[in-house]
């Protein structure tokens, strides 16, 4: 009973991730062009036919741009919240009524032997959601586009074996670099995006929970280093006692391509 997942694509530019539960395989976004998505599943020998379907966290364009297309030309259901599915129906136009799936964030529900587990995060998007999959007593989280550090989606995630978490910004980098003042408070902002230091801290209190591996996504190309988002990871996790490598695995996730496949033993 294999339980793996791997970030196809993850950063400001464009996201998606792959997590398979033996026959179930499933996309958590598709915010990169069908061209891409579909070479990087090639490259794990997975067939877009063979998906049972696509989960979106919000309606933002670097995680749907190419939902519509996938559902169109694959049959692939497509599971969103209702506020979400109301922000992007314009978006994703062609998706069949019969590929249209609308959850609330806390409903559970199951997607062939996957268990899934939606729940609210801190963005500023109209109902934007975070996922918790389980399978055989495991459990994998997907926690990007988080404004803060909040009790409920730190709450959810606690206890996953497995998680792939944003470290979206340096805000040194961020305070020097050349975006708009508005864009800057937006990314600093409680429904903005977390910066490497916050993700620390979440690190720093989910790993005496359980966590044993963690990808660090959702990195800004233009804000933010993997080095400086690693280090700071690493030292947190090292502050605790924990060797990473060891106890606990630590990976950037490519912004570019697929990163490692993770499996959640």
């Amino acid at each position: 009973m294999e339980f793996t997942f791997c970030p196809l694509f993850s950063g400001s530019s464009g996201n998606c991730l792959l997590a398979c539960a033996d026959d179930t395989r499933v996309l958590v976004d598709a915010g990169v062009s069908v061209r891409a998505i579909l070479g990087e599943l090639a490259t794990l020998g997975v067939k877009p036919d063979a998906l049972s379907g696509i989960l979106i966290t919000h309606e933002h364009s670097d995680h749907i741009r190419s939902v519509g297309a996938l559902s169109r030309r694959f049959g692939l259901p497509v599971y969103a919240s209702e506020g979400t599915w109301q922000a992007m129906e314009d978006k994703v136009q062609g998706v069949a009524l019969r590929n249209r799936r609308a959850f609330c964030a806390g409903q559970d529900f199951f997607i062939g032997g996957l268990g899934v587990q939606p729940f609210s995060i801190p963005h500023d998007a109209a109902d934007p959601v975070g996922f918790c999959l389980h399978y055989a007593g495991r459990k994998v989280a997907v926690a990007t586009d988080l404004g803060c550090l909040q009790a409920g989606w730190m709450q959810a995630v606690s206890g996953a074996q497995a998680l792939l978490i944003e470290s979206n910004h340096d805000p040194d980098m961020l305070a020097r670099g050349p975006y708009p003042a508005a864009l800057k408070r937006r990314i600093r902002g409680r429904r903005g995006h977390l910066a490497n230091e916050e993700c620390a801290r979440a690190l720093e209190q989910l790993l005496p929970t359980g966590l044993r591996g963690v990808m660090l996504g959702h990195l800004s190309g233009e804000n933010n280093l993997p080095e400086l988002a690693y280090g700071a990871a690493h030292r947190a996790l090292s502050a605790l006692g924990a060797r990473v490598g060891e106890d606990v695995s630590l990976e950037v996730a490519r912004r570019d391509g697929r990163s490692s496949l993770l499996t959640v033993a």
